[in-house]
């Protein structure tokens, strides 16, 4: 029995019987949930998901009461990401997706992990930014234990770097290019009722994997993928499944809602390099663009919104280059990359490169917080950087936490960081 199948089978029928009473044939895109419009086009295929989505987005307004108007246009975000994003990237495999099951030695840590923290998960409820659509948190509820967290036992950063090495071999595999580790949430566990909406992550996530770690539900609560030709494709998993993703151009979500406890995940997400797995030359770094990252598409719909948010450009790898090659402003690079070594010799060499505005009044904090270099972010503010700190050339611009919530998705690293330490999220001037 093969768990990855188009909607329409007998085998998707009997499991979502109750969801989809009168499921005919598979079905595209604006049918569970809005992907590319509001209006939905497939009558009552799935039942009356209209009416379900307009009960959604009226939870998170009565959630929101006096900043309602957040739902909307976090909403309307989603949608023109979902348009303008997959039109744009760089496609390194077939299918965008892929099941398998997760290495034994990434199981052995995860498992470890969560026994030793599972009994004390419900006291680490999740903290969603106002206004955040991706999941009715306002109805259920989700729980984080961070791998990286040093209040859970057993978990840190020496956690977080074994689950990356124990996965990048596997993510780099399936795409045939060299992946820079980027971020990783985890463990969620969602709870009773739970819609995670249909959506592609925010640059630079873009090579990923979701490992489900335990689950205690009554019915499979399957991943919704669209392929390469907007086709619907449900994918179920047991603990111990690992499902490989381009998650930067591959719409994926849960529109139907969980029944059963809770269903625990964790997300790991990498960027390529633009270098093909194999190549032991630097030849490759010639052909990089100086201003849009490899995963982009020159004159693409997301290209220009790219290089609007990122007026430095991406930063490009840099394999075995010496540390003092770090470009000017002093500090900028090292937070961009994520150097907490040259980030820490600056601290006590040159205080002030750590806390320099450059031309468009970013520091190496806003530098740091765009990457999702939490430790960097850290590292920035306890040597005294502002974490309400605004862009532009006389501070009008976006916070910290305004930045992070723009260019990271819901639940990144940085975003809670930011959030336990009660930075605000201050917009900019208009």
């Amino acid at each position: 029995m093969t768990a990855i199948r188009f909607v329409g089978s007998a085998l998707f029928l009997t499991a979502f019987l109750a969801v989809c009473a009168h499921s005919q044939a598979d079905y595209g895109v604006d049918c569970s949930f809005p992907i590319h419009s509001k209006e939905f086009n497939c009558g009552n295929l799935l039942g009356d998901r209209k009416q379900i989505y307009e009960d959604f987005m009226e939870g998170c307004r009565k959630r929101y009461s006096t900043r309602a108007s957040r739902c909307d246009s976090t909403e309307d975000d989603r949608i023109e990401m979902s348009l303008r994003q997959p039109q744009s990237m760089v496609n390194y495999t077939e299918t965008g997706f892929k099941k398998i099951r997760a290495p034994n030695s990434v199981m052995d840590l995860l498992n470890a992990h969560w026994k030793r923290n599972r009994d004390g998960l419900y006291d680490r409820e999740e903290i969603w930014p106002a206004g955040s659509i991706y999941v009715n948190h306002w109805e259920s509820p989700t729980y984080m234990s961070a791998v990286e967290d040093t209040n859970t036992r057993g978990g840190g950063y020496a956690l977080k770097k074994a689950v990356w090495d124990a996965v990048k071999p596997v993510v780099e595999a399936w795409t045939g290019m060299e992946q820079k580790p980027i971020s990783m949430y985890g463990i969620r566990a969602y709870t009773e009722g739970a819609i995670l909406s249909p959506h592609v992550d925010r640059l630079p996530l873009v090579s990923s994997c979701i490992i489900n770690v335990d689950q205690d539900v009554d019915e499979d609560w399957p991943l919704e993928v669209y392929d390469r030709h907007d086709r619907a494709v449900n994918i179920t998993m047991q603990p111990g499944d690992l499902v490989l993703y381009e998650s930067g151009s591959l719409m994926h979500g849960r529109p139907f809602p969980l029944k059963g406890r809770f269903y625990a995940n964790i997300f790991i997400h990498f960027e390529p390099t633009g270098r093909k797995l194999g190549d032991t030359s630097l030849e490759y770094l010639d052909e990089l663009d100086d201003i849009l990252p490899p995963y982009l598409l020159a004159g693409s719909p997301e290209s220009d919104n790219w290089a609007r948010k990122n007026p430095h450009g991406w930063s490009k790898p840099l394999p075995s280059a010496p540390i003092q090659q770090i470009t000017s402003p002093e500090g900028h690079r090292a937070a961009a990359i994520g150097d907490l070594a040259r980030l820490s010799k600056l601290a006590q060499t040159n205080r002030r490169a750590l806390h320099a505005k450059d031309e468009n009044g970013w520091q190496p904090l806003h530098e740091a917080v765009r990457a999702d270099n939490k430790e960097a972010v850290e590292l920035l503010i306890k040597h005294g950087a502002n974490k309400d700190a605004r862009v532009g050339k006389k501070g009008e611009g976006a916070s910290a936490l305004n930045l992070a919530l723009d260019f990271l998705s819901v639940g990144a690293d940085t975003v809670n960081y930011l959030m336990s330490i009660g930075a605000q999220n201050i917009e900019p001037d208009l």
